[in-house]
């Protein structure tokens, strides 16, 4: 018999993938996608929603611990 436990996947900022606070390297490996494409997502977002992106970016670099 087999045990079929499945462990909750859990977020974290990344330690290696980092360019200002880990936040969109820890997501991506979090969310399966390139940090590369999310860095441009989390860019783009800024750019069209007059900055409304910031304070939630560092909400997340708050509020998500480092691994």
């Amino acid at each position: 018999m087999t045990n079929n436990v499945q462990t909750a996947k859990k977020i974290y900022r990344s330690r290696t993938d980092r360019m200002f606070t880990g936040v969109c390297g820890g997501w991506a490996e979090y969310l399966n996608l390139d940090p590369a494409i999310l860095r441009i997502a989390v860019v783009a977002g800024t750019a069209l929603s007059a900055g409304l992106i910031i304070p939630i970016y560092l909400a997340a670099a708050i509020l998500t611990p480092e691994a």
